[in-house]
């Protein structure tokens, strides 16, 4: 015990209050049920009697817990402590607890507390503390609340990991269990209280914080009645006011324990910010708990989830900086704090429908940097569908979501961000938009008529909270402005940030201060400025409509994005765009995939292909097929797709099935199960026996293992396969982009904010996976990166949104479509319309549509108020009965509006339609009242308050509007009158005019605005010049005509292009409108145009030609013979305009002459543009289009005008002459006999007559590009046997023109064009190539014309270059015969002695035919053989002429290839003559045909005996050339070659052995027939080369006496068809043989 004089306790701090306390647990403790407690506290306060002070040493292992007192006295008082607190007595407690509160308050008690595994007494005696709190007794409970309080608040201990847990559990239980209000509210305080000194710690990384006290009024839960009696406010908000006392500053001399501050864990966090992060973990896990099936309406889950989400948003209300820029914290957020989002947005209890809106406020003002993707989801999820909720929303919901976003939108910052990341990104929904279309749509009211839950007042305020709103946006934008532009000096413009580059913050807690902390020094030029993301916006917007046409029409969808160039043209781009673009229409999807067309069945294969079916499951396989799109309808499509499936999936697993089709059947079953299993109608349905009897044979004849199919069975069953976009929502309201991307199309029908689903127990568990892992996904793209930007230049087209609301919010209120409900302010409505048009029009830009479109409906209204007739009655009735009824209702204003009621565009005026019907509602089985009527006529007498020349004003101030605003006036212009002039029952024309006035307004802008300005009206002309109603179709090419004339009166400089851009539809019109009416208008203008403005039309004559190309291909006669008469006036009146300026204008004039030649109606028209085209030749001669050398290296070696767009030089007229040229040699291949005659006539007679005028370049050109493609095709026969005589390019007649004329051209012209000799050369020969006598006949004739005009100007070389090309051709025609031999090498000939009768009875059809066949190639081969040799004897006698004509020409080489030629035919006569077995074949051949044969041995004769004459007359004109070549020798070789011949024909072969003396001898058997015949063919030849041998002379025939004397040998003995060849060789005997012998 310890003496009388010293402390209870001892003189340390904290034996002074150990002391005292232990006293009383010892009095209030029961001896006998205490008795441990009792003598552990007597222990206790001996030691510290004893005990002196003992300054705490940190460098020892067990240091003591309490401050001053040795490790012994510590341990033993806390001991005592716990059993104090174990005692379950709460007098024996309650003084412990007391003990523990002031050990913390004066910061007695030191070390960490609760750790895992920790067994320290400090540890024992915290969980001895919170389990007082279990209790059940109210002041066990606040004393309890009051100890965590100090523990959390003392700096000199820390609270851990599980131990912190355990203390947010307590104070949880407490707020949940308790059965007194006070004590709940205590609880509630006290959690709020220790999370704000966690995350102060957190936040500068130190347990010494200085942290307000919290107040009652941040944490009241309106939704819980029992705790907001003011009694216990008062209660509660006294305990945290006392528990908190005096905390901010620590005791004198008190030292506070900082040794593990600065420890940092692995990964460089310390355990203050571990510690937080854990209990930030352990709140968000708190708020998911849900109600168990069982037990639905658990008030007190609700209650404590209540709890927790108001803790969160606290926790997240007063987050610092350093909340967002730890990775880990913003992970928590992610991870755990937006799942608790997600789940308990399924519950729709009004109370957490605030919490979540509220925290969510608070991640958009402080976390948006990092939470881009998480944002992107809940706000559609939590404010924008609550907000578009028109006519049946929870009125609180809506209020809390327009008081929140009235608190959003004072931030002005965060909305410029909102605008930048979404509604720019092309992967993010149109948040900004979608919030002010929303505000819009709440700001307008309930339609009338519709059915509402709201009552008149709830409306009314909802409209005025949405007023307040856009005026807040606006008010927010334009301070947001000023400041950017004062501190715009040293701010940059934008930044590119990642959860990576944050810095240090810069934010007010309220979080209207700027990102400053999203702003890196990096510098993007691709993204850098607000152009960038305008044209990101922009891309976003294209996209979108391609996406929306898509899921209209696909095929239409895709080629608008190929055109756009939003996808690749490639199958496979546009099947990755199928897969990976969120928006699309899955039933769309699908029907494209199942399209028959080439391109589409590309598509889904390259989509199927893409997909990897390996190591999956069949049924899996078929579920994940199917995930992206929906099976199409059609029986075909649904084939095609699963065609490709089973394919797709055998390749990827090659050992599955047997083949593809048992894999294609099994597909179609497994989705006949699908639908059986799970449909409702389907009553019966199908068992697993079924499936597998369904199933049989289907693997090639062999049946699937029954086990597999059950299994697959199984699977389907058990679960359906559903396509990933199988949703609720119908059609016509898909879910947004961002929804589909992130599968929340299913949990949006989920959270629908009914408050018929307050038992919802949460999202569901495989939907909130997906969202996750889809947010993974997300945040590895680059999309993810957050922008801030503080450009000014983005309101410009951020404000595009609201402008668009609220012009669209006037003109829908001016109620001009419904004219029966007019009031007073819906006339204001209407001038405010046209006050904002006149003031300010530069600024509407796409508004303007919804301007003039109320200014037409105004318009059409004052014109039947005044009852005069509509523009229905001019463009749909004659003009006659339209005069008449105007003449009826010229009245006085009263008769007019009286007679004008009966009209039915004013009953239907008068029942009206809605704002966007593009007519009203014009049904004649609807009755109009008699109260309609009298309301629509005192409604049009308000609308007299407003005059016409107001809307005139607004017109002709157009030239007011700055170079863009007109654009986009004439923009919105052109789309309102297309709406009129569409209209099938009403069609108007009151834009349409206005469009020629506005044209006519701004015709004196500059040139480049009035080009934008014209591309626009151009489009709208062409458009709806292509009309089909025909009226609407002429009145517009009418005014087009108007707008024409009088821009012609401008001239035109040249080298620009603006005339043809401005009359460019015409032309267009006339290519493709199907009216022939129109077309002839078409004609008439340009026309009246042209002769009228003819000195000013320059770049106009491109379309000006244009349109009478397509009219000379009309097929209506009066608009060719109508275009052809202004031609014919341009072409001989005003050529010189043509060819002043470009020079494709001359190329286009000569097309269109070139058209009118294939006019069908009038060959007189053909023809005369034929001689037009000559006429064009002379003109140009006369203006000097002389084409020189002195530019030679601009001009190209091949020259082809065909497309008139050739770049040329200044001075050069070669692209004037070529195009006419090109143009005649096109037309040589027409099919008209008359028009290729008389084009290549015209073309060679330019040539020549105008040849004088061209260049040697020019004429290489012109041979090269316009004369010889002419002849580039094969030569088409007389008789019509070439491949194509009348579809094809060209015929025997017109060539043979051509190659004549060719001839002479280049023999007038040959000085210039030498360098062409060997190609024109060849072109002539070409005709000697052929197998047929008259080709080859005309070539040899021109031939030798081309010899003939040359021969004098010729030199050696080119001599040698023509007789190689002629050489070359012969040569060619020999090869026909191996082709003959060939062909009749297989055919077999019946004898003639069979009868054809016996034949039939015995032989069979097949045979017939064959020999028919037979019979059939024989008699082709026969007359091609006797083709054949005819064209050999014409080249022959060609040789012949040839010689005799240029003999003194020729030198040794010369002659060399001529007798090289000569001696070919010759040896390929006597090849033809020895094929016996052919000539065997024809004989039968011809014997049953009835026809000769071929002359075989006459044609081999006369080959023998030119050739021999030729060598005789260059032996006898020239003996010197002869002794050169040794012609004496050739002369025998070929005589001995003859005699040989003729003795093996007469049967007498020459002996082999000469100097033989006793020569055998045989008996000599008769000839017989045929060969007797042959010896009497061959019997000329002979004759001739005996008296040739007689005429030798005697030296020379001596020489060759031994070659020539064993053949007259035989001679002697042979027999002989006629007595001349025994005279003959008497003569040679006698006058050569005989003086010799005699000598």
């Amino acid at each position: 015990m310890a003496s009388p004089t010293a402390p209870l306790g001892g003189s340390t701090p904290s034996g002074r209050v150990l002391g005292p306390a232990l006293d009383r647990i010892i009095k209030n403790a029961a001896w006998r049920k205490h008795s441990a407690l009792v003598a552990a506290a007597k222990s206790a306060l001996d030691l510290l009697s004893s005990s002196s002070y003992h300054s705490p040493d940190p460098t020892s292992p067990n240091p003591s817990p309490l401050l001053g007192l040795p490790v012994a006295a510590a341990a033993a008082s806390l001991h005592a402590l716990i059993l104090a607190l174990e005692s379950a007595s709460p007098k024996v407690a309650d003084p412990a607890l007391d003990c523990v509160a002031k050990l913390l308050y004066h910061r007695l008690l030191l070390g960490d507390l609760g750790e895992a595994a920790d067994d320290s007494p400090a540890s024992k005696l915290l969980a001895a503390v919170l389990s007082c709190g279990a209790l059940n007794d109210d002041a066990m409970e606040l004393a309890t609340l009051r100890v965590l309080l100090a523990a959390a608040r003392c700096p000199s201990i820390a609270i851990r990991g599980d131990g912190l847990g355990q203390m947010l559990k307590t104070c949880y239980n407490i707020y949940l269990s308790s059965s007194s209000g006070a004590n709940q509210m205590c609880a509630k305080l006290a959690l709020a209280q220790v999370l704000v000194i966690v995350f102060a710690r957190v936040e500068v990384d130190s347990m010494d914080v200085r942290v307000p006290t919290v107040s009652i009024a941040d944490m009241m839960d309106v939704s819980d009645h029992r705790l907001n009696d003011s009694g216990i406010v008062q209660v509660a908000q006294g305990f945290i006011n006392d528990a908190m006392e005096g905390s901010d500053v620590p005791e004198p001399g008190t030292p506070v324990a900082m040794a593990e501050v600065d420890e940092k864990d692995d990964e460089g966090m310390s355990k203050i910010r571990e510690d937080g992060l854990a209990l930030f973990k352990n709140l968000c896990k708190l708020s998911m708990k849900f109600s168990t099936p069982d037990n639905p309406e658990d008030q007190v889950l609700l209650r404590g989830k209540v709890l927790s989400l108001e803790l969160l948003k606290m926790v997240v209300d007063n987050a610092g900086p350093f909340w967002r820029i730890n990775e880990k914290y913003l992970g928590a957020i992610k991870q755990y704090l937006c799942l608790s989002l997600l789940k308990n947005s399924a519950l729709s209890a009004m109370s957490i429908f605030q919490l979540l809106c509220s925290i969510f406020v608070g991640l958009l003002s402080r976390f948006r940097s990092g939470l881009k993707e998480e944002i992107g989801i809940f706000f559609p999820m939590l404010v924008l569908r609550v907000l578009e909720n028109v006519h049946q929303p929870s009125f609180l919901q809506k209020m809390t979501v327009l008081n929140l976003l009235e608190d959003i939108c004072k931030e002005s910052q965060v909305l410029i961000d909102i605008f930048v990341n979404y509604d720019c990104d092309v992967d993010a929904p149109n948040i900004f938009e979608r919030i002010v279309n929303g505000l819009l749509k709440t700001a307008l009211g309930v339609t009338p008529g519709a059915t509402t839950t709201l009552t008149p007042v709830q409306d009314q305020t909802f409209r005025t909270e949405s007023v307040k709103c856009l005026a807040t946006i606006l008010k927010s934008m334009g301070s947001w402005m000023d400041q950017q532009l004062r501190i715009g000096d040293f701010s940059p413009k934008i930044s590119e940030v990642s959860l990576n580059s944050l810095d240090s913050p810069n934010i007010g807690e309220d979080g209207s201060g700027i990102d400053y902390e999203l702003q890196s020094d990096s510098y993007s030029p691709d993204t850098s400025d607000a152009s960038s993301l305008e044209q990101r916006r922009a891309y976003k917007i294209e996209l979108q409509k391609g996406i929306s046409m898509f899921n209209r029409k696909p095929s239409k969808g895709i080629d608008f994005l190929i055109k756009s160039k939003k996808i690749g043209q490639s199958p496979e781009d546009v099947a990755s765009f199928l897969r990976n673009t969120a928006g699309l229409n899955a039933t769309m999807i699908g029907d494209y995939l199942g399209e028959r067309d080439e391109f589409p069945i590309k598509v889904m294969h390259a989509y199927v292909d893409a997909l990897n079916f390996e190591g999956i499951d069949f049924g899996e396989a078929i579920r994940y097929y199917l995930r992206g799109f929906r099976l199409p309808g059609e029986a075909q499509k649904i084939d095609r797709v699963m065609e490709k499936f089973a394919e797709r999936y055998c390749k990827c697993n090659p050992n599955s099935f047997t083949s593809a089709d048992t894999a294609y059947v099994l597909a179609y079953s497994v989705i006949m199960l699908n639908t059986d299993a799970h449909n409702m109608m389907v009553k019966d349905k199908m068992s697993r026996s079924d499936f597998i009897r369904n199933n049989r044979g289907i693997d090639d004849g062999k049946d699937l293992p029954e086990v597999y199919l059950s299994t697959l069975y199984d699977q389907i069953v058990k679960n359906e396969i559903k396509m990933s976009a199988d949703s609720s929502v119908p059609q016509n309201k898909q879910p947004s982009s961002v929804m589909k991307l992130l599968g929340l199309d299913n949990i949006i029908n989920l959270v629908n904010w009914k408050q018929a689903e307050d038992k919802a127990l949460g999202a569901n568990d495989l939907l909130i996976k997906n969202i996750q892992e889809k947010f993974k996904a997300k945040s590895a793209k680059s999309e993810s990166v957050f922008y801030v930007i503080t450009d000014t230049t983005i309101l410009q087209f951020m404000m595009e949104t609201q402008r668009d609301a609220f012009v669209t919010s006037v003109a829908k209120f001016t109620y001009l479509h419904c004219v029966a409900d007019m009031k007073q302010k819906n006339v204001d409505a209407v001038k405010a319309i046209i006050s904002i048009a006149i003031e300010d029009g530069d600024y509407l830009q796409e508004a303007w549509e919804h301007v003039l479109t109320c200014l037409s409906r105004f318009e059409h209204l004052h014109l039947l108020g005044e009852g005069a007739p509509t523009d229905a009655s001019f463009l749909t009735v004659p003009l006659v009965d339209s005069e008449e009824k105007t003449q009826k209702s010229s009245t006085n204003t009263a008769s007019k509006r009286t007679n004008a009621l009966q009209n039915p565009a004013v009953m239907a005026a008068v029942r009206g339609g809605s704002y966007d019907s593009t007519t009203a509602k014009n049904n004649a089985s609807a009755l109009v009242t008699p109260d309609q009527i009298n309301n629509f006529i005192s409604n049009i007498n308000l609308l007299d308050q407003i005059g016409i020349f107001e809307l005139n004003h607004i017109f002709a101030h157009s030239q007011r509007l700055n170079s863009n605003a007109i654009v986009t006036f004439v923009e919105a212009l052109c789309k309102v009158a297309i709406t009129e002039l569409q209209s099938p029952t009403d069609p108007r024309i009151f834009c349409l005019t206005k469009i020629v006035e506005i044209a006519h307004y701004n015709m004196n802008r500059i040139r480049l605005v009035w080009s934008r300005i014209w591309k626009v009206l151009s489009d709208f002309f062409v458009s709806v010049g292509s009309s089909e109603n025909l009226s609407v179709a002429i009145f517009v090419m009418d005014s087009l005509r108007q707008l024409a004339m009088k821009f012609l009166e401008r001239e035109e400089l040249a080298n620009y292009n603006f005339q043809n851009e401005f009359l460019r539809p015409f032309a267009v019109v006339m290519q493709k409108s199907n009216a022939s009416e129109v077309r002839e208008l078409v004609v008439r203008c340009v026309s009246q145009m042209v002769l009228s403005r003819v000195n000013n039309i320059k770049s106009g004559w491109k379309s000006v030609f244009t349109v009478f190309t397509a009219a000379a291909a009309d097929d209506r006669k009066s608009i060719v013979l109508l275009a052809f008469e202004t031609m014919e006036k341009i072409v001989r009146d005003y050529f010189p305009y043509i060819t002043e300026t470009e020079t494709t204008t001359f190329t286009d004039c000569v097309k269109c002459l070139i058209t009118f030649t294939s006019s069908k109606f009038s060959s007189d028209a053909s023809l005369n543009a034929i001689a037009f085209l000559r006429f064009c030749a002379v003109k140009l001669a006369e203006e000097g289009f002389v084409c020189h050398d002195k530019d030679t290296d601009h001009q190209s070696n091949n020259l082809d005008s065909s497309e008139g767009n050739a770049i040329v030089h200044k001075d050069d007229h070669v692209y004037f002459w070529v195009p006419l040229l090109a143009g005649l040699a096109r037309l040589t291949t027409d099919t008209r006999p008359t028009i290729r005659k008389g084009a290549v006539e015209v073309l060679f007679d330019i040539l020549k007559d105008h040849g004088e005028l061209f260049s040697q370049s020019f004429w290489t050109n012109i041979f090269g590009s316009v004369i010889y493609p002419l002849f580039n095709s094969e030569i088409c026969t007389p008789n019509g046997q070439s491949d194509s005589t009348e579809d094809g390019s060209w015929n025997f007649e017109t060539k043979t023109v051509a190659v004549k004329c060719l001839v002479d051209l280049y023999v007038t012209f040959f000085d210039v064009m030498r360098p062409e000799l060997t190609r024109v050369t060849s072109v002539v020969t070409s005709f000697i190539r052929s197998a047929y006598r008259q080709s080859a006949s005309i070539g040899m004739s021109v031939f030798q014309r081309l010899t003939e005009g040359l021969a004098s100007k010729l030199s050696k070389d080119e001599w040698k270059e023509i007789l190689l090309c002629f050489k070359e051709s012969a040569a060619h025609t020999l090869v026909v015969f191996d082709k003959i031999v060939k062909m009749m090498q297989n055919i077999e000939i019946p004898e003639r002695n069979e009868s054809y009768s016996e034949a039939e009875k015995y032989s069979d059809p097949d045979i017939e035919d064959e020999e028919e066949a037979n019979m059939e190639t024989s008699s082709y081969a026969i007359v091609k053989m006797k083709n054949h040799m005819s064209l050999q004897l014409l080249i022959v006698q060609g040789i012949v002429k040839l010689y005799e004509t240029h003999r003194r020409s020729f030198c040794a080489e010369h002659m060399g290839i001529i007798l090289e030629m000569l001696s070919a035919i010759t040896s390929h006569a006597s090849e033809v003559s020895s094929e016996s077995a052919l000539h065997i074949k024809f004989h039968k051949a011809c014997s049953l045909l009835e026809i000769s044969e071929p002359a075989v041995i006459h044609f081999e004769n006369e080959s023998y005996q030119s050739y021999l004459k030729l060598l005789q007359a260059l032996l006898h004109d020239n003996p010197s050339l002869s002794r050169e070549m040794n012609i004496e020798s050739q002369i025998m070789l070929v005589s001995v070659k003859i005699l040989r011949k003729y003795l093996n024909c007469a049967g007498q072969e020459p002996s082999k052995d000469a100097s033989c003396k006793d020569p055998v001898v045989h008996w000599a058997l008769p000839l017989s027939a045929a060969k007797k015949e042959e010896l009497s063919a061959r019997t000329p030849l002979v004759l001739h080369v005996m008296r040739l041998l007689g005429g030798l002379e005697r030296e020379c025939f001596r020489r060759n006496l031994p070659l020539l004397f064993p053949l007259l040998a035989n001679l002697v003995r042979c027999e002989h068809s006629s007595r001349e060849v025994q005279v003959a060789l008497y003569d040679v005997f006698q006058s050569s043989i005989g003086p010799i012998i005699s000598v």
